[in-house]
C-alpha cells in the first residue's frame, strides 16, 4: 500500500508524516508533490497503520515535511501541520 516516513506523537494526536526532499525546483516545490491523491494515501496508510497496531488515539493528523536543498548554503525545511 505505500509506506509512512514518520510516525509521531503530538500530544494526544498521533502524527503521520510524510517528508519530501527536492534539490531544485524545477519539478516545484517539494510541498508540491503532495497533492489530494497523495494526502488521501496517506490517510489510508494511517488507518491501516492503527489497525494494524491497535492504537485509539485522540485524534490523526497529516502532515507534510518539505526539504530544499540548494547548491549552497542551508536547506530550507517547511512543515505543513493539518494536510486535508
Amino acid at each position: 500500500m505505500g509506506e509512512i516516513d514518520i510516525v509521531a506523537r503530538d500530544g494526544d494526536t498521533l502524527v503521520v508524516c510524510e517528508v519530501k526532499t527536492r534539490s531544485g525546483l524545477g519539478f516545484g516545490s517539494p510541498l508540491e508533490a503532495v497533492t489530494r491523491d497523495k494526502a488521501a494515501r496517506l490517510r489510508r496508510l494511517a488507518g491501516r497503520w492503527l489497525a494494524d497496531h491497535d492504537v485509539r488515539p485522540k485524534a490523526v493528523r497529516i502532515d507534510v515535511v518539505g526539504i530544499l536543498r540548494q547548491a549552497s548554503g542551508p536547506a530550507r525545511i517547511e512543515h505543513v501541520r493539518g494536510v486535508d
